[in-house]
């Protein structure tokens, strides 16, 4: 792995050799799907590689509350559904396509004072919420209805949050709102259907065709100084 990083092994063997590896985006603990992770010189290669856009699926369900604003939270709230409709869910999505302003979940990664909210509130701290920002929805569709369950198909931009947008849809509607499952399909040039290496393909064969794919998608390599090795804090790029 040094080697294929780019990182030359040093001669005295008492000096902790150091591997940058860093990630391009936080996903929600219950979540699943592509996270694009940056090794060595790769690291260098996020930013310019998660510039697009993030999509993802997820499954809201109406008529429950809870304080992550997903299924791994305490239910907090329970408000009746039952004359919501299909027209009245799809009405609805308009309102939150385009350039919207969006309130961040208090069980989030984002800190205070050097420290995750999310922490903040397992551990029982209060913890106020964090003022509304701007966020970018470039696609939002229905893809099936079933009450209280509901689908949708999310295309947006950095700094976006799926489990608030559930939320906010249920309190549009009358009722609440919590997401129950949530993947990510696609991360900049990455997407689950096309570079999602599954573990019954696990095998050197299998993983040097992936890896050939996927390098095609990469920018050339930036400039840089000499690889340094004895630097062991990586910045991970901040993309919640």
């Amino acid at each position: 792995l040094f080697a294929e990083a780019g990182v030359q092994a040093k001669a005295n063997k008492r000096k902790k050799q150091i591997l940058k590896i860093g990630h391009g985006g936080t996903l929600d603990s219950a979540a699943t799907g592509v996270l694009v992770v940056g090794i060595g010189k790769g690291t260098k290669m996020l930013s310019a590689i998660l510039a697009g856009s993030k999509k993802y699926t997820a499954v809201g369900q109406l008529g429950k509350a809870t304080d992550t604003l997903d299924a791994t939270g305490k239910v907090t709230e329970e408000k009746p559904y039952d004359k919501i409709t299909k027209g009245d869910l799809e009405s609805v999505l308009q309102k939150f396509t385009g350039d919207i302003m969006q309130v961040p979940p208090l069980y989030s990664a984002l800190k205070k004072d050097g420290e995750r909210l999310s922490s903040l509130m397992k551990r029982g701290e209060a913890v106020e919420a964090k003022p509304a920002r701007p966020v970018r929805v470039y696609s939002l569709s229905l893809q099936h209805f079933q009450p209280p369950l509901f689908t949708l198909d999310v295309e947006c931009g950095g700094g976006f949050y799926v489990r608030s947008l559930v939320s906010d849809i249920g309190k549009e509607l009358s009722t609440c709102a919590s997401v129950q499952e949530l993947t990510r399909t696609k991360q900049g040039p990455f997407t689950l259907e096309e570079h999602a290496l599954y573990e019954d393909k696990w095998t050197i064969d299998e993983i040097a065709r992936s890896l050939e794919h996927c390098m095609s998608l990469l920018p050339r390599e930036p400039s840089h100084k000499k690889f340094k090795t004895e630097d062991p804090v990586e910045t991970a790029v901040s993309c919640e």
